[in-house]
């Protein structure tokens, strides 16, 4: 049984669906699809109809690339009024041996959520901050070990209901099951994150289309996240209202000739642009990046000042990340507010290395690391289309598709 796993995010400007083979530890994109998001505001769903048109767009794109229905996903939910308790729970190590097994993993957590969910509210996750075996024992991972009983503390993740409710109806109405469910800001951290991660304490910074996601993580754990009501759009519509442009042509100029600093920009060179008026005018670069400039520098300055509302911990990582941060020299900016000691990150997945891409892929690494913990195989495409996907005709071995197919299957 391969790993293979779809993952959504919707998001206010596009809905992402992404399905990858996990290998090794790494994710092997085998399909992404995009379309433009209908219906969702700053994350949240508000027209179900107007998003239900973008969601069947996505996954009818996803499935002709693949050729086979796609019936379960993993899903990024929004992350406003998230709430964190800590938990513990217990179970009692029932096999004959007395050794820990995935499925007393599995039990103990349970114990942790029972009676612990507000009737409000929906988990979103379990994250275990430490096991204890022998009652003083405390470990990370306990699994293999010799015990009676088995304790843990976790911290659980909670989400309105309605956050998580608005997707999976719709997603239902269309056939496809949700089998897990995460913020964006843990599967961005999943993208990004090493070990030595995990043993500090790390913020995330996702810049979206309608607003800037600022999480904390303490060694590998959300404890705290907040958004900003400010992302990409604002630079788009900066510049829409400076030169009198449409919302395309700004957008082609931001991702395709602007810079974020103005340290390389050039003061000779510039573009034709045709306004809203039918008037033909020139663009100079340094101009132009110097709005971006200011508006990814707001940014960055509020999402500084946010975590430092959000923690008094020392933070040894920032994760950037989100569309915005694909502008070309937005590490320039990033020096001059966090400092040069700060390294930015970038996608680095054959076929969306985007860091618009970054949740959706770090949720297919989330899910696998999840079950791998509990001694499962991750995977949402099940044995028998996994079958039909190895046996699809309609791959040819002699295109460039078909040969990693053929890589990654045959492997």
């Amino acid at each position: 049984m391969k790993e293979i796993i779809s993952s959504l995010d919707i998001g206010s400007s596009t809905v992402k669906l992404i399905v990858g083979e996990v290998y090794k530890n790494e994710v092997h994109v085998l399909a992404v699809s995009e379309v433009k998001s209908k219906g969702v505001k700053k994350g949240i769903i508000v027209s179900p109809e107007e998003t239900l048109i973008s969601l069947k767009e996505v996954f009818s794109r996803c499935e002709e690339m693949l050729n086979i229905k796609i019936n379960n996903v993993v899903l990024t939910v929004p992350s406003y009024y998230a709430e964190f308790i800590i938990s513990e729970g217990e179970s009692t190590i029932t096999n004959e041996n007395g050794i820990v097994q995935g499925i007393d993993i599995v039990r103990v957590l349970q114990g942790c959520v029972y009676n612990k969910v507000p009737n409000n509210k929906e988990l979103v996750s379990i994250m275990p901050v430490e096991f204890i075996i022998d009652d003083n024992k405390k470990v990370k991972d306990p699994k293999g070990m010799n015990t009676t009983k088995l304790k843990c503390k976790a911290v659980l993740s909670l989400a309105p209901k309605k956050n998580v409710y608005a997707a999976a109806s719709i997603l239902e109405s269309i056939g496809v099951n949700i089998v897990d469910i995460n913020f964006g800001s843990v599967a961005d951290y999943y993208e990004f994150k090493t070990d030595e991660f995990d043993k500090k304490n790390t913020a995330v910074i996702n810049i979206g289309s309608e607003k800037t996601e600022v999480s904390i993580f303490k060694k590998g754990i959300l404890i705290e996240t907040e958004n900003i009501e400010i992302g990409g759009k604002s630079i788009d519509r900066d510049i829409c209202y400076i030169y009198d442009i449409n919302r395309k042509n700004a957008r082609n100029l931001k991702e395709k000739f602007a810079l974020a600093s103005r340290r390389n920009a050039s003061t000779s060179w510039s573009e034709d642009v045709l306004t809203n008026s039918n008037e033909d005018i020139k663009i100079n670069q340094y101009e132009i990046s110097e709005i971006i400039y200011s508006r990814i520098k707001e940014i960055l300055d509020l999402s500084k000042k946010q975590i430092n509302i959000l923690t008094k911990l020392e933070i040894s990582y920032i994760i950037i990340t989100g569309g915005a941060t694909e502008v070309n020299d937005f590490n320039l900016v990033v020096e001059e507010v966090f400092g040069k000691e700060l390294n930015t990150f970038k996608v680095k997945e054959l076929g969306c290395r985007h860091n618009k891409y970054s949740s959706a892929l770090g949720l297919i690494k989330y899910y696998h690391s999840k079950l791998s913990f509990r001694n499962k195989l991750a995977y949402t495409v099940d044995e028998s289309l996994q079958q039909e996907l190895l046996s699809n005709k309609k791959i040819n071995s002699s295109t460039i598709l078909g040969k990693i197919y053929g890589y990654f299957f045959n492997n």
